[in-house]
């Protein structure tokens, strides 16, 4: 659809809309579309239109924009009626008061900076109503609209807002409100991207946690909700007009109590939430961002705070998963990814709430199934997909150099972030590219495998497989001479600085191919098969003929770190994703299942990055090493999630380290995935779980469970019980799931 008519107050700062209309029949039905951009908030009739928060989902909007429907029957009446909206920044345009993200001093300057979306904010608003005589007509926020200055001031897409409560003007989205002082709205500019509606699930607000006074310290009151979060906060406060109040969200306290806005070894998070008085008591929710972290310090002077409150915001809502066990270490655990998923799903899927709120793609596949056995993610993936498709860049896109010269990322790249805001195109010297990086880029193929494992959708392989082929496409063209991708990341985030660049990168590329070629059996397209097949053969002789040896002191055949030329090196990723993906020759599986057991035991815990720790604890569930793998889970000392525990975090850190430099990171909890196929077992043997094998696993310390996995079957239930010797195991499926229950793996199952 299009709007006929945008508006704007003409500023780049929140402004409130309104009209008044007149309905002069009873109304059958009526639905609203609305977009303001960067964010809004719709009323009608002085009410809040639906319980959504921060509409409409952030896209690259000069490729794609939101618009949200709502039903609006109930809210509307015959006679005189108001629709208002109130309008903020977001990232359509970047407010950089207070803390706004910056690429650190090691990094080159980056010739490619933000650049705003418009000139102006702006608002399209049409409502239709269907009378109950069988007319409609449609109703629209157009020039007859009125404006005027917000009292949240200043907006901050990472998480600062000023908010000036003399200029709240009560009832302003009621009838008969005197709005003679506003201005008229004027014309707006429609911004360039495509509309569309948003079909993702709305950021809503899950829980609600009350701030607990924990003492006060260099002036500041501090406050503890007791959860690391993305949250909308609450506040009453009162005190002479004019006067401020100052809040200082954070993720931990330093060595002195106050709260500490310092990111480990990167730079100063001065968020800042300043609340000025009206005289009077006054009442301030968020509107346009969300703060992250768990403490708030409050500088108040004078002024009293009555009540201080943070609402948890996230898009992954919905839970299709659960796991209880009376080992509480697990519970815990699980209790810090799930945390940490929901406070990273705010319509984008980002990297951490503090510092970039980027959309990095990479945890969309490497953490699919973890989530996807939590959440329901079928809708956000859709969404996540169609920012990378609109993000995939062509052979026409141009960017800056470091000269300022002109520089094609190459046609069919799909960017590291999606929808990316600011694009940091060029490698950075030493370290690799942070844009076009195959395990990011690979979602662009491996996030709808996941998702048609899980839902068995044939669309969303429909949907992305031109995505994919063009991917595939350009990686050719980085293939270097001896056969292997090498120009990104590696296994990024390795506690050893191990990456294996050559492995790992070029394991995806074989990945990605053989996942295409599948794609192409489902879809029918013969041709591309037998293409794909041939390059993943082509892939694999490759990477065997110069990866696969013998170990010289253990005698069984590994992989060799390509990195390391002067020695076999192993490292725990580099045989786990051949055997994942199927690289490894039948009669050396095996030997190299021997080599990724010796390297867990060499090292005594996962020493793996992200990008390898999923396959290092998935292949080592299958070559059933479930003992190594909860030892590891609930060590003491990093590398350990249970060590996250242990140091009082309560959603999951970025690194395996204390005090990371981000507190809440997902992109490392893929141990969620094992609690659900390796614990309890439940593992699809075709998409969509019509057909299912059960194979519990009680790790020792453990002598009951339950997990229940909602599928799009039903769901699937796992009870297991240690009493004595024995061990009752009790599983449910939906009716017309083809089960196959396995206790082989439970010590005296009954």
């Amino acid at each position: 659809m299009k709007f006929k008519t945008w508006i704007t107050n003409g500023t780049a700062s929140p402004f409130y809309a309104r009209k008044e209309f007149i309905l002069d029949r009873p109304v059958a039905r009526a639905e609203a579309r609305v977009c303001g951009l960067g964010q809004f908030v719709f009323w009608l009739n002085g009410h809040k239109v639906g319980d959504h928060e921060l509409d409409p989902g952030w896209t690259d909007y000069r490729k794609l924009v939101q618009y949200v429907a709502f039903d609006v029957t109930d809210l509307l009446r015959q006679g005189e009626n108001a629709l208002g909206a109130e309008v903020g920044n977001g990232w359509y345009i970047k407010t950089d008061e207070h803390y706004t993200f910056a690429f650190p001093p090691f990094m080159p300057p980056n010739p490619n900076p933000y650049r705003p979306f418009g000139d102006a904010l702006v608002l399209a608003a049409e409502l239709t109503v269907a009378y109950a005589d069988g007319t409609a007509e449609t109703i629209a926020a157009d020039e007859g609209c009125k404006t005027a200055p917000h009292p949240v001031t200043m907006s901050n897409v990472y998480g600062s807002e000023t908010y000036d409560a003399a200029l709240e003007q009560k009832g302003w989205s009621e009838p008969g409100f005197d709005d003679s002082a506003w201005a008229p709205a004027l014309p707006g500019a429609a911004p360039e991207g495509r509309l569309i509606e948003q079909s993702q699930p709305p950021v809503k607000a899950v829980r609600t946690y009350e701030g607990r006074l924990v003492g006060t310290v260099n002036g500041r009151d501090i406050y503890d909700f007791g959860q690391n979060m993305s949250g909308i906060l609450e506040l009453d406060y009162s005190g002479k007009a004019g006067e401020a109040v100052k809040l200082y969200p954070a993720e931990k306290l330093g060595p002195d109590g106050d709260v500490d806005q310092q990111a480990k070894g990167w730079l100063l998070i001065d968020s800042q939430i300043a609340c000025r008085c009206s005289g009077g008591r006054d009442h301030y929710r968020m509107k346009f961002t969300y703060f992250a972290g768990r403490f708030i310090g409050v500088e108040r002077g004078a002024a009293e705070v009555s009540r201080l409150t943070a609402h948890a915001v996230t898009s992954a809502w919905k839970t299709d998963g659960s796991f209880v066990c009376d080992d509480d270490r697990y519970n815990r655990i699980y209790s810090l990814v799930e945390k940490a998923v929901e406070a990273n799903m705010v319509s984008v899927h980002t990297d951490c709430p503090t510092i970039e709120r980027f959309a990095w793609q990479e945890p969309n596949h490497l953490m699919a199934p973890s989530i996807f056995y939590m959440k329901d993610g079928q809708k956000l993936w859709e969404k996540f997909l169609l920012d990378i498709r609109a993000a995939q860049h062509t052979a026409e896109d141009r960017f800056r150099d470091f000269t300022g010269n002109e520089f094609c990322p190459g046609d069919g790249l799909v960017p590291s972030q999606a929808p990316c805001y600011i694009p940091n195109v060029l490698p950075v010297p030493g370290m690799g590219s942070f844009y076009d990086i195959i395990p990011w880029g690979s979602t662009s193929i491996l996030g709808p495998y996941w998702h048609y494992q899980f839902y068995g959708d044939l669309r969303i392989v429909e949907d992305n497989y031109d995505c994919g082929m063009r991917y595939l496409n350009h990686l050719k063209t980085k293939v270097n001479e001896d056969g292997f991708l090498n120009h990104g990341l590696g296994d990024w985030g390795n506690p050893r600085n191990e990456l294996a660049r050559e492995n790992i990168e070029t394991a995806f590329l074989y990945a990605d191919t053989t996942v295409l070629a599948y794609f192409a059996e489902l879809l029918g397209r013969e041709d591309d098969k037998a293409v794909l097949d041939a390059y993943a053969a082509k892939i694999k002789d490759n990477y065997n003929a110069k990866l696969l040896v013998r170990h010289p002191t253990e005698g069984f055949w590994c992989y060799r770190a390509w990195d390391h030329p002067d020695e076999v090196f192993l490292t725990q990723a580099a045989q786990a994703l051949p055997l994942f993906w199927g690289l490894v020759p039948g009669d050396q599986r095996d030997d190299v299942v021997k080599a990724l057991r010796w390297t867990l035991e060499r090292d005594g815990a996962f020493i793996c990055g992200e990008v390898g720790l999923p396959y290092v604890i998935q292949a080592a569930r299958q070559a059933g090493m479930n003992d190594l793998i909860a030892r590891f889970v609930t060590r003491a000392e990093h590398p350990s999630y249970y060590a996250f525990v242990l140091d009082g975090e309560t959603t999951l850190g970025e690194y395996w380290e204390h005090n990371p430099r981000s507190h809440c990171h997902d992109m490392m909890g893929h141990i969620i995935e094992w609690y659900y196929n390796g614990v309890a077992g439940i593992r699809p043997l075709e998409p969509g779980f019509g057909k299912v094998l059960v194979k519990p696993y009680l790790p020792e310390g453990m002598n009951e469970f339950t997990c229940a996995y909602r599928s799009v079957r039903g769901e699937i239930r796992v009870h297991v019980k240690r009493d004595g010797g024995a061990v009752a195991l009790d599983v449910t499926a939906p009716d017309g799931v083809d089960c196959t229950v396995d206790g082989a793996n439970l010590e005296g199952a009954r």
